[in-house]
């Protein structure tokens, strides 16, 4: 029954980690999202070269998102 009670509080735990890491890739991408349109906003010219890059930072972000969330169920 302890082991059972144990089991459930590393679950609630991983499941508390893995919210709160959620948050990091979140403000991340906005910080992305938001330089670039100030990038395009500033050289419109350059706007495909930001933009490209911008998808490439987004995709990084993202992919450690993914992480944590693999990291969750292997808890």
């Amino acid at each position: 029954m302890e082991e059972l009670a144990a089991e459930v509080v590393v679950k609630g735990y991983a499941l508390i980690g893995y919210g709160a890491a959620a948050i990091g890739p979140g403000v991340g991408i906005g910080i992305i999202v938001g330089n670039a349109v100030q990038a395009m906003a500033r050289q419109p010219e350059a706007a495909g070269m930001v933009r490209t890059t911008m998808f490439l930072g987004i995709a990084f972000t993202e992919a450690l998102a993914l992480i944590g969330f693999v990291l969750f169920f292997l808890v």
